[in-house]
């Protein structure tokens, strides 16, 4: 009896250690599982901005009276101002207008080589103390960086100073056209540099100021950097 029992357990434990392996065969092993991704928004030039531009402008003004026509030295100088606009991101093509108001210390003087000029042959400065724009933008995106063309209005004053110490000044319309690369450094800020060429159309002085009648056009150039925080 004893002798059955024993064979009997035996048995059972040997039927046992060969299921074992069979059954951890079953199990599968753990399956890993990467988080989900962190979805980016892709980057977008659309919104108002503000910021602030510096540059340097030169170029010359031509001047004709009953005297003569004579064109005034290099005018040349610094400005400095702010600048608003909106931009509209469509696939990568990026369609704005902007708008810039700056302070400038830009002077020329009006004498040619035989002597007629303004103020009976004695010459006049010729000085711009503001120039301002409303432009259109057209650029092409490459992610965080924009070249861009640009062309529209441009406004100026032209101060016309004899030796006597009279003065005119008036204010001009005309237009301008230039290209400029933007590119958005960090968060929302983006810096840019571009070039203008700018017909500040034309003006008079009167002959009061100048001894003689005299028409004037401004034609200048502006190179630029500026700086721009976009909302």
């Amino acid at each position: 009896m004893i002798k059955r029992l024993m064979l009997g357990i035996s048995a059972g434990l040997l039927a046992a250690a060969m299921a074992s392996p069979s059954s951890a065969a079953d199990l599968r092993a753990p399956v890993y599982k990467s988080p989900p991704p962190v979805l980016v928004a892709p980057f977008s030039w659309s919104g108002f901005y503000v910021g602030a531009n510096a540059g340097y402008a030169w170029g010359k003004a031509d001047l004709s009276s009953p005297a003569g026509t004579f064109t005034t030295d290099t005018q040349h100088g610094y400005l400095a101002g702010i600048t608003l606009g909106y931009n509209l991101q469509t696939g990568v093509w990026v369609w704005g207008i902007e708008g810039d108001v700056d302070y400038a210390w830009v002077k020329g003087n009006a004498v040619n080589t035989v002597g007629t000029g303004c103020a009976g042959g004695g010459g006049c400065d010729i000085k711009n103390t503001f120039f301002a724009t409303a432009r259109g933008r057209i650029g092409y995106a490459w992610d965080r960086f924009l070249p861009y063309l640009t062309g529209g209005a441009a406004f100026a004053n032209a101060k016309i100073s004899s030796p006597a110490g009279t003065s005119d000044t008036r204010t001009n319309i005309g237009w301008t056209v230039g290209a400029g690369v933007e590119y958005a450094f960090l968060g929302n800020w983006s810096a840019k540099a571009e070039y203008l060429y700018a017909d500040l159309g034309n003006g008079s002085c009167d002959a009061s100021v100048c001894g003689v009648e005299v028409d004037y056009k401004i034609k200048t150039n502006i190179v630029r950097a500026g700086v721009n925080y976009r909302f």
